[in-house]
């Protein structure tokens, strides 16, 4: 059964586009968004911390990419990514850093956390993940792992919220609503097309709506001529696609 959540965002400096604190009730951990051009005169106790990081960037073709990161003190991490930056170290360049910290993290901890969102942001394919290694042998026992996937779902949650969805999948379940105590599926429009295309043969295309938009899913044929009535737009995202012969591999959200 799905429960509300109750988050309280604060704007530091009175503006959404400059330091925001975003947390959960209940919760021990938070989330520091902070733009770029504040983290060197950003002196908040918090930002030191150990946690892991997100830092968000858009490409010169509009590809949007994301680095994920841990570190035991979150702004010297930073502070040295500006610095690679400067040197030629690295050759992306990130707007905005999403920061999560909480009670008790230690180098095992937001190791773990960092192999487990980079997997799941590669798998949600919303993003171009730029991490390249994660340290994948973290011993922890069981009831550790249990409070970091559970931190993890509230992570979801608040960078959604803060508008990164790059731990959300395309293709999302139905949304479960409460009805007099009782669970329900809201209605899912699915469509199937089916055409027969000369020289091809028969072609088979599947679709699902989401909150979203509408979703093209993976083992769709794409048809190779590129006509007119298709707009600039659609043949762009067709052209980022991952088609093979004539396949989508992958789910693709449309509006």
């Amino acid at each position: 059964m799905a429960y509300g959540k109750s988050i309280e965002l604060f704007l530091v400096n009175g503006t959404a586009d400059s330091l925001t604190i975003a947390e959960l009730s209940n919760w021990n951990g938070k989330a520091i968004k902070i733009p770029r051009i504040e983290v060197s005169s950003c002196y908040r106790e918090d930002i030191a911390q150990a946690g892991v990081y997100f830092l968000f960037c858009k490409e010169d073709d509009g590809t949007d990419s994301v680095y994920i990161g841990e570190a035991e003190n979150v702004k010297e991490r930073l502070l040295q990514h500006l610095r690679d930056y400067q040197a030629e170290k690295e050759k992306y360049y990130w707007t905005t850093a999403v920061i999560f910290i909480g009670r008790d993290l230690n180098k095992a901890l937001i190791r773990y956390l960092e192999n487990r969102f980079v997997d799941i942001a590669r798998q949600c394919k919303r993003y171009l993940v730029l991490t390249k290694n994660t340290y994948r042998n973290t011993v922890m026992k069981e009831s550790q792992i249990a409070v970091m996937e559970e931190f993890i779902d509230n992570v979801r949650i608040l960078i959604s919220v803060l508008g990164y969805k790059v731990l959300e999948p395309v293709n999302k379940p139905a949304v479960i609503e409460e009805n007099d105590g009782n669970e329900i599926e809201k209605d899912e429009i699915k469509l199937h097309l089916e055409r027969t295309v000369k020289g091809i043969g028969k072609i088979e295309a599947d679709g699902i709506r989401t909150s979203e938009g509408f979703v093209v899913l993976n083992g769709s044929h794409i048809a190779p001529e590129d006509d007119e009535t298709i707009s600039a737009g659609i043949k762009e995202k067709r052209n980022k696609a991952n088609i093979v012969e004539g396949i989508l591999q992958e789910d693709v959200l449309f509006s």
